[in-house]
């Protein structure tokens, strides 16, 4: 799909959508607790379907009801097929592995897209520590995996991802591990891990004592999971919120709802980046109000613990009067795409200076964008980044394959085009509302 964009001003309010780091969590929680779950304001992006589909794979049964919630069912984890397909969901393959390691059946994992590339070699690592038979194609899916996992003091390396993580704390609170630690070196996006270790919360699994993100001690005391059920409302997603927050802050006179300003998530980190840059915003009651866009001024933002931001605060800096540095690129490199390359390439084309020195990231911004051809790489957080950065360029962008934002919000383009973005496909599709 080919989407185009003309220099837009932007106004009026918009809700931001449902967080998918928040609805594959639920799922996850739904499927290893026993009993019913009601999944309020559940997300519909394709990361969140493939995360249904999973569960169901694991035993799970899902009804939407006309409300729009959707009901989840569970008698725990019990495989009803030998496979599962997490699409292109990193986090859905790194979660839900643990899980499927549960069942006693080989059974495979798979994926799709950019998702049969990555590096998957850390669960053929410590697999074996727990009683899991593995086989890898050469650390890349497919995965092969055989339980039943046994939760034992193990050590691993939150270096590259904490998703591995929140997976063996779902795993291990499924089988209500006690007397058992797993231990973390190097661990990135702490925030994430507050986010599940908050989900295990409110589903009513046990949730083991965080020493400093080093230690997870699942103690020995006993726990009952409530056979209650259960109700869950998906957090707005402030991944997603951040293209949109920067587009008001670019644009101006844009209220942006939903976005819990007391959520774990790493992206809410976004704010600090919009206040050190001076945008015109006030803050009420979940809702940020941005007032008539005024010079911005560059800003230093360290994103090892959120490098999803890089994409939309690399176009918050093209419009700020100066250099901007960002640190963390090292976290950029098994994403969808490059990102740090892609940033570099894409924005490069609409005539942005882009520098990549080591782990940081240095952006020339305050000489304005041009219009141009670009291509989102696959990657929807970069088809997401060139349609913002398209708004107050000089002459219209063209986005190739701008069909990817469906992987985290099928609905982006219909949510910027309700706030005055000029947006028209260049094919026969529809912009979902």
């Amino acid at each position: 799909m080919q989407v185009t964009i003309q220099p837009s001003s932007l106004s009026g309010t918009i809700v931001a959508p449902a967080s998918k780091s928040s609805m594959q969590r639920a799922c996850a929680a739904a499927l290893v607790r026993k009993g019913k779950s009601i999944i309020h304001n559940p997300g519909i992006s394709n990361d969140d379907k493939a995360a249904l589909t999973v569960i169901q794979a694991l035993g799970a049964k899902v009804e939407q009801r006309n409300n729009g919630n959707l009901e989840i069912n569970s008698d725990g984890v019990y495989a009803v097929t030998d496979q599962v397909n997490n699409g292109e969901s990193g986090l859905g393959i790194r979660m839900f592995a643990p899980i499927v390691a549960l069942n006693e059946k080989e059974i495979s994992i798979n994926g799709e897209g950019s998702l049969l590339t990555r590096p998957m070699n850390f669960f053929d690592e410590i697999f074996p520590q727990l009683g899991i038979t593995i086989s890898s194609n050469n650390g890349r899916l497919p995965l092969k995996v055989k339980g039943p996992l046994q939760p034992r003091n193990i050590t691993i390396d939150g270096s590259l991802s904490s998703q591995f993580l929140t997976g063996l704390l779902l795993a291990y609170a499924a089988l209500n591990a006690s007397d058992v630690t797993i231990s973390v070196t190097n661990l990135k996006s702490k925030p994430y891990v507050d986010l599940t270790l908050k989900v295990m919360k409110d589903f009513g699994l046990k949730v083991p004592e965080n020493k400093q993100y080093e230690q997870f001690f699942f103690a020995a005391t006993a726990h009952e999971p409530s056979t209650a059920n259960i109700e869950y409302t998906v957090e707005s997603d402030w991944s997603g919120g951040a293209f949109l927050l920067v587009a008001a802050a670019i644009s101006g006179n844009t209220v942006v709802k939903g976005l819990d300003v007391n959520s774990t998530q790493a992206d809410k980190a976004v704010m600090k980046a919009l206040i050190a840059c001076g945008a015109d915003m006030c803050v009420d009651n979940n809702e940020i109000a941005f007032g008539k866009a005024t010079a911005l001024k560059p800003f230093s933002f360290d994103a090892t613990d959120c490098p999803d931001l890089f994409p939309p605060l690399a176009v918050l800096a093209a419009y700020c009067e100066g250099t901007t540095v960002i640190r963390g690129v090292l976290r950029l490199a098994h994403k969808e795409s490059d990102r740090g390359l892609t940033i570099q390439e894409e924005l490069g084309k609409m005539g942005l200076q882009v520098e990549l020195k080591a782990d940081e990231m240095h952006i020339h911004g305050g000489n304005g964008l041009k219009g141009a051809n670009t291509h989102s790489r696959h990657d929807h957080r970069i088809a997401m980044m060139c349609a913002i950065a398209a708004l107050k360029a000089q002459g219209e962008t063209v986005i190739e394959e701008a069909q990817a934002v469906a992987k985290s919000y099928p609905n982006f383009y219909g949510h910027i085009q309700s706030l005055g973005a000029i947006v028209s496909l260049n094919n026969k599709e529809t912009i979902h509302e």
